[in-house]
């Protein structure tokens, strides 16, 4: 398996990383919130766009990417759009989907970019061309708020998104039952030790699934996501007790 890095980060190898979302509906709420996330030394940012309320005008949100440069020059950024049918705070429409992330790829101020799965594969190729010729590195990911997938169906997700050029294959799923987080972790392993190239990213949210957010370094998961106030999925926890934690459960 690759590893993959990015500014002074590196996917693959050790304690999971962890990366904070950031949220807000305004530029300045916004912008109050990454002062806020600088002082938790998070290892990546994620800056959550759909719930930002000019998230349709790209000069408001190419502003925004400006400020936060500007604010966290060092740290690594993953910019988001999460579509209201994977969990997010809105939607918009494909055209419009594909142009924003090819506009933050290209902005030179993002350092990572989130695309989804499920979209039409022609359009994934462009997008990740674009943003790897920008050297923007590319988080492919998908995300069932509903129900865990049988294991050979979380297994051919990943794989595929490999196959559409993902530098990091991401999935995250809800459980129903403890064993659904077990098939979470054995498809997690399977993938990595037969089929990976590159490092993974996977969870079950919830909080049944916390389990997974912690044990990422056992079962080959290079990075969980951690709240610092409001959380972005169900199953977050504080990035304080992940720091404490983490080293506790490495391989």
């Amino acid at each position: 398996m690759n590893t993959v890095t990015v500014r002074n980060i590196t996917f693959g190898t050790g304690t999971p990383l962890i990366c904070v979302p950031l949220m807000g509906k305004t530029r300045e709420e916004i912008v109050v919130n990454a002062h806020e996330l600088l002082l938790q030394k998070a290892d990546l940012v994620e800056w959550r766009v759909d719930h930002f309320s000019q998230v349709s005008d790209q000069a408001a949100v190419k502003s925004v990417l400006s400020a936060l440069r500007d604010i966290m020059p060092a740290t690594p950024l993953l910019f988001t759009f999460r579509s209201k049918k994977e969990g997010g705070e809105c939607q918009l429409s494909d055209d419009d989907y594909f142009a924003l992330n090819a506009m933050a790829a290209g902005s030179g101020l993002v350092d990572l970019i989130d695309v989804e799965l499920f979209n039409d594969e022609k359009r994934i190729a462009q997008l990740v061309g674009i943003a790897h010729e920008c050297n923007v590195r590319v988080i492919m990911s998908n995300h069932d708020f509903h129900k865990t997938p049988p294991k050979e169906e979380i297994i051919w997700r990943l794989r595929r998104m490999q196959e559409l050029g993902a530098d990091l294959p991401k999935i995250a799923v809800m459980p129903q039952t403890r064993q659904d987080v077990l098939v979470l972790l054995d498809a997690t392993t399977t993938m990595a030790e037969l089929y990976a190239t590159q490092p993974l990213i996977t969870m079950s949210m919830g909080k049944l699934g916390v389990i997974s957010r912690l044990c990422g370094e056992v079962f080959h998961s290079s990075m969980t996501f951690g709240a610092v106030g409001q959380a972005s999925a169900p199953g977050q926890i504080s990035v304080s007790a992940m720091r404490a934690v983490l080293p506790l459960l490495s391989a």
